[in-house]
């Protein structure tokens, strides 16, 4: 098992990258991911999908530090004079079609980027990334049509797209 582990790496290593959006944080996720994934292997059901449990982990280990870190932010705020404020999202560049994608992709909520990412980039089965996200797989299929839709918007008008009922504020997208 360990070494089906191993042959994974690189592609933990890209669902990492897509997750954190950046290098370092990624390997910081996948070591991580790695550590935990040993530590638990009697937890592995032999026979099922080792990528699914993988990025299974490495989601969860993702959402943990974010509500951490988020949690750290809001009592340093109570402190401080002013609160933090959060970093603009990153505009996409005038460049070439693929930057100017990349940056569309950035701007999609964490869950619809997730789903998109492990369809279309991980080449994952929709039951599979389902399994991943822990959600049906109607709802991963909501999400990809939805962040789909969203990025069509953004292309045609240089915008955000504008919430909706289902990925607007309040929502778990």
């Amino acid at each position: 098992m360990r070494k089906e582990i191993m042959s994974l790496l690189p592609h933990l290593r890209g669902f990492a990258r897509f997750l954190t959006g950046e290098v370092s944080s990624a390997d910081d996720l996948v070591q991580e991911t790695v550590l935990r994934a040993l530590a638990g292997l009697d937890q592995f059901q032999p026979g099922t999908n080792m990528r699914a449990w993988l990025y299974t982990i490495a989601r969860n280990l993702f959402y943990e530090t974010a509500r951490r870190r988020r949690r750290e932010r809001d009592v340093m705020s109570d402190y401080a004079t002013s609160p933090d404020r959060a970093c603009s999202d990153r505009p996409a560049s005038d460049g070439d079609d693929l930057r100017d994608l990349d940056g569309v992709i950035w701007r999609l909520t964490p869950r619809l980027r997730e789903a998109l990412i492990l369809i279309g980039v991980q080449e994952m089965t929709y039951a599979e990334a389902a399994e991943v996200c822990g959600v049906s797989v109607g709802t991963l299929k909501a999400r990809v049509s939805r962040a789909r839709t969203q990025i069509m918007h953004m292309i045609g008008t240089g915008r955000d797209a504008p919430p909706t009922a289902e990925s607007g504020p309040g929502s778990d997208d």
